[in-house]
């Protein structure tokens, strides 16, 4: 209760107090509705994340928070056809966010995905993996540092990140009594921390792209990645939370509701609460391998590497046809002359569409562990495929959320949401406070919204010119860029109806709430670091390089400090 009320006293206090930063955007039906609804606005994120608190049903809560919403879009003069209005309105949403290409390939990429794990499970590969790595990660410390290096090579993409180091790693960290909001929270934390911050990622096209246009808008042309690389030490949220998760699994020390979970999980052996809900189907438990099995560590790294090395290739092809066909021959001269080039691979991937990229990759490793399994007798095609099935079952209330998410993310949006809050700053402040204050509106309202993407989108826009006009030293100028790609991450990571959070919890099978009420309060110690040792002194003017390194000290400090050893 103490934290939700935290909480939504921070979101009013942004939005009351901070004054206005509105560069004279143009009129649109979203600053409009900003402008009449004003604070009603953030009725339907409050409401979905409130809901999701109380009540603990996440479907419940984004579909009563999506319907607040559609209902004031509804609402005119007959307030009894609003709620029939409010209601067809947000079927045409969900309908709507199903038909986005984007969207449809990220639901099929978790269904089929969820179905290669099930078949990796079915013929032993899973388990196989786990006794192997069980060997290294004898203990809690070896395993979580385990678990953090698996989420860190698989940098490309934090989708497949969370489907993929979730289910492998669960069997160590569940035997070795780690709990399950732990698991997710490792997971959470390597997923858009380090796509986000990654040289070559499905998000550098979307990134680079923002960079560029709000340059342009200035009447200056730059080099957008090397603008993007130049704001990497300036991500202080990416990377102190990756320190958080290192410092966190060198000391074997907790604080909070993280520390309740640990304590049960060692000392009783449960690891999920006594009331959990994990998001995962009971149909889970039929994809054990059969007691004739033979236990192979190839039947899981094989279609694993499958999806990963067919993940890479596809989006280096992807991405080329894109540039090839595209409006650019500048470029795709680049891809004739040096097509592995560092460039030519950034490039690509960039221009990648990473949904069908992800669904391609998966339905060809769900073929070769089909083929794996049924050559190697460990189940007939019929059983494959029903294994298969099966596996993407468990995955059908993930897309069912991930539906309502988006679903009220397209109500926020119409409705102004991020309009009205972003209408509240003002361009009168002090230079060394603005990276602060976009980290902070960046935080708010990636955590309101759940998406990193519309906050950049929204953000970046305003930002960069406003840094210029404040001041127009490149330096300057780039930790203000920094500031609104590392804040939009705040909400992603951690945000009850953020996607990547719910796919971590999947993909750990970990009960959501319980993993957003532990994670918050690590992600708000977290983002409390990186404005008193980060933002505030670059904004003073001291240089990144000797601001990094304190805050990744202060971060393994207070956690030694104020965390307190978890037993054996």
């Amino acid at each position: 209760m103490k934290k939700l009320k935290l909480i939504l006293t921070c979101m009013t206090v942004v939005a009351f107090l901070i004054p206005t930063i509105a560069l004279g955007a143009e009129a649109d039906p979203a600053v409009e509705n900003s402008q009449r609804w004003g604070l009603l606005t953030l009725l339907p994120p409050l409401l979905a994340i409130a809901l999701a608190f109380f009540s603990k049903n996440v479907v419940l809560s984004l579909f009563l928070g999506a319907l607040s919403g559609t209902f004031l879009l509804s609402l005119q003069a007959n307030i009894f056809s609003a709620f029939w209005d409010s209601f067809l309105l947000l079927v045409s949403k969900i309908l709507n966010s199903l038909a986005d290409p984007w969207n449809a390939g990220i639901i099929l990429q978790v269904l089929v995905i969820g179905g290669v794990i099930a078949l990796v499970g079915k013929m032993g590969g899973a388990k196989a993996i786990a006794l192997s790595l069980a060997h290294k990660s004898k203990t809690p410390r070896s395993a979580q540092l385990v678990t953090f290096l698996m989420g860190i090579f698989i940098f490309f993409d934090d989708y497949a990140n969370s489907l993929i180091v979730g289910p492998i790693m669960r069997p160590v960290t569940d035997k070795l009594r780690i709990s399950r909001e732990k698991l997710a929270f490792i997971v959470d934390s390597t997923a858009a921390p380090i796509a986000g911050i990654a040289l070559i990622s499905t998000w550098i096209g979307y990134e680079v792209g923002l960079i560029k246009d709000a340059y342009r808008s200035l009447g200056i042309e730059v080099n957008a990645y090397n603008i993007f690389v130049s704001t990497i030490p300036y991500r202080f949220y990416n990377i102190l939370a990756l320190t958080f998760i290192f410092f966190s699994a060198l000391f074997l020390r907790e604080f909070g509701p993280m520390l309740r979970a640990e304590v049960r999980a060692r000392t009783t052996g449960k690891v999920l609460a006594a009331d959990a809900k994990p998001m995962i189907s009971s149909e889970a438990t039929e994809l054990e391998p059969k007691e004739t099995t033979k236990l192979s560590v190839w039947n899981g790294i094989i279609p694993i590497a499958v999806l990963i090395v067919g993940a890479f290739l596809g989006f280096y092809f992807n991405g080329y046809h894109a540039i090839m066909g595209g409006d650019d021959p500048d470029l795709a001269q680049v891809l004739i002359n040096a097509p592995l080039s560092f460039v030519s691979i950034r490039e690509t991937f960039g221009a990648s569409d990473a949904s069908v990229v992800l669904f391609q990759a998966a339905v060809f490793a769900s073929i070769v562990a089909i083929g794996m399994g049924v050559i190697k007798r460990i189940f007939t095609l019929s059983e494959a495929i029903d294994t298969w099935i099966h596996g993407m079952k468990s995955l059908l209330i993930t897309g069912v959320i991930l539906l309502l998410a988006w679903s009220l993310s397209s109500v926020m949006r119409e409705l102004g949401t991020a309009n009205y809050l972003v209408s509240k700053l003002s361009n009168t402040l002090p230079a060394f406070i603005l990276p602060t204050i976009i980290f902070v509106l960046g935080a708010v309202i990636s955590f309101a919204t759940g998406t990193s993407y519309g906050t950049m989108g929204i953000l970046m826009p305003l930002t960069i010119p406003l840094a210029h006009a404040i001041s127009p030293v490149e330096s300057y100028i780039i930790m203000n860029v920094g500031a609104v790609l590392t804040g939009a991450i705040f909400g992603d990571h951690c945000s009850p109806i953020s996607d990547t959070t719910i796919l971590s919890s999947m993909g750990s099978a970990c009960d959501h709430i319980d993993h957003v009420k532990t994670q918050a309060t690590y992600a708000l110690t977290i983002a409390g670091i990186s404005i008193l040792f980060g933002y505030l002194l670059v904004g003073l003017g001291l240089k990144v390089y000797i601001v990094l390194p304190l805050a990744m000290g202060v971060t393994g400090l207070v956690l030694y400090l104020f965390g307190k050893p978890v037993p054996n």
